[in-house]
């Protein structure tokens, strides 16, 4: 039979105290003498003794775990961000749990609603996440950092990307290449990072120039839609450029693209957002504005965990600057 695990009680009798003795020990009480803190210690170690989660939190009032709430858990993007969080939150000795919108604003509000509780901290990632939304389903006294999002007034730590500045870059440079004729494939119309790039996309083209967008949704198969439609155009009537809101549907668009005998970037060149780890590795290598997602994800985790420490009263905006990589899709050189 296997023995049964040990108990707080067992670690008392052991060492000769109460088990409120044990309890103050464990969970670094100044008022037990160092003699006493470290026999116990040492008991516990030697009973493979571990302190119940529930009962610690009763204690101390803490579950020392951080929740994410992210539009979905699918895609390079989203692996990415989780790393830089869960990184950052073994790093503070916290543990992470993750649950997902699925785009969808009453399944963002239940799980926001089902997190609180169970979590010290948020961070909430939604496509969803304006003002009402969060101060109705937030409580203020939850400590939370947002990523990406469109609030207006702040009343907790924001940290976003330049999708603006970084769209703007995106197109001048494929105006720069000689490209007249640029499309822009676009995300979902309520996603805040989708507007910003649009609106980038139309700061970055030439006077008098009229936008050309396609519809998109962030996904592989929106990527795919779009180039169905190109490819139902004559040759003639193509854009010379298509600048996607992220790589993954401008991955989607180069296949179907290629697959209908359209040269990239020959025919057409193609740009991306985000620079996802696979952007590198497809043929030709997808030109795309560099995020650093993995920082983007740490940088929120230790906003939040420095909130549970210091109990600040954060209201700050960070905007994280992107970075152009030219690559073949566009004519450029591989970097």
């Amino acid at each position: 039979m296997t023995a049964s695990p040990a108990t707080i009680k067992d670690v008392a009798r052991v060492a000769g105290v109460s088990v409120a003795t044990v309890s103050r020990a464990l969970n670094g009480a100044e008022n037990v003498l160092p003699d006493t803190r470290q026999r116990i210690l040492d008991v516990a170690r030697e009973l493979r003794y571990s302190p119940s989660g529930a009962a610690r939190s009763l204690i101390t009032r803490r579950t020392d775990t951080v929740g994410a709430l992210l539009p979905d858990l699918h895609g390079e993007f989203f692996s990415e961000l989780i790393r830089g969080i869960d990184q950052a939150a073994r790093a503070r000795g916290l543990h992470l749990l993750l649950s997902s919108s699925h785009d969808d604003a009453d399944e963002a509000a239940a799980a926001l609603r089902a997190m609180n509780g169970r979590v010290d901290g948020l961070i909430v990632m939604s496509p969803h996440a304006d003002d009402d939304f969060l101060s109705q389903n937030l409580p203020p006294s939850l400590p939370a950092v947002l990523l990406n999002s469109g609030v207006k007034r702040p009343t907790r730590p924001v940290f976003a990307i330049d999708n603006f500045g970084g769209a703007r870059a995106m197109t001048e440079h494929l105006v720069g290449t000689g490209r007249r004729r640029i499309a822009f494939l676009g995300g979902p119309g309520a996603n805040f990072e989708a507007r910003e790039r649009e609106r980038g996309y139309r700061a970055g083209l030439p006077a008098g120039a009229e936008p050309w967008l396609l519809e998109g949704d962030f996904s592989e198969g929106g990527g795919q839609r779009a180039g169905a439609a190109l490819l139902a155009l004559p040759a003639a009537e193509r854009p010379d450029a298509v600048f996607a809101a992220n790589d993954i549907m401008a991955i989607g668009l180069l296949g179907e693209l290629q697959a209908g005998g359209v040269r990239i970037p020959e025919d057409i060149a193609l740009a991306g957002f985000d620079d996802i780890p696979v952007a590198r590795y497809v043929s030709p290598a997808l030109t795309t504005m560099h995020v650093p997602i993995a920082a983007l994800g740490g940088q929120a985790l230790d906003a939040l965990a420095d909130a549970l420490e210091e109990e600040a009263d954060d209201r700050t905006a960070t905007v994280m600057p992107v970075q152009l990589v030219v690559r073949r899709s566009c004519g450029g050189h591989q970097t």
